[in-house]
């Protein structure tokens, strides 16, 4: 999906913003969490990040004009979105920031009506329970093919 097809979101609280303009990505910024701070993109190549970000639905969080977290949404915007890459800086986490982003991307007017929602993590359980994810029914139906090396290994292009 090119995120610039999707209608454009926006919202303002305390200071903070939330905006889904792709010309306001700090890749640089967002590089540099994932790839040295995440446990789940630890290494991604910058050419890769690049590239995700602009097949996605991109939802940057700011302070001013820095960019202090990320929720990233991979949509048909019809019937389907996996959220991943969320993160709040570690320096403004605990002011309800990360629910806020959430809840910024559960209202995003391209990402209503759609038949399932997912996402993948190993410690916000409760964050996303709040917005009715829950483990999946029938976990035997779901199957993946996982390379974890691949970023270190250099084949993602």
């Amino acid at each position: 999906m090119n995120s610039r097809s999707a209608a454009f979101f926006a919202a303002e609280r305390d200071g903070f913003s939330v905006s889904t303009d792709q010309t306001r990505l700090d890749a640089a910024a967002i590089h540099d969490f994932l790839s040295n701070e995440s446990y789940w993109a630890r290494g991604i190549p910058r050419a890769v990040l690049e590239k995700a970000l602009s097949h996605s639905l991109c939802f940057g969080l700011y302070s001013g004009t820095a960019q202090i977290g990320l929720a990233r949404v991979i949509t048909d915007c019809a019937t389907y979105f996996y959220l991943c890459d969320v993160y709040v800086l570690e320096s403004v986490r605990g002011r309800g920031l990360g629910r806020w982003l959430i809840e910024c991307v559960m209202r995003h007017p391209e990402l209503q009506g759609l038949r399932r929602r997912s996402l993948v993590t190993a410690d916000a359980h409760g964050l996303y329970a709040q917005f009715g994810f829950v483990s999946p029914a029938n976990p035997e139906r779901y199957m993946e093919k996982l390379d974890p090396d691949v970023y270190r290994r250099g084949a993602a292009k």
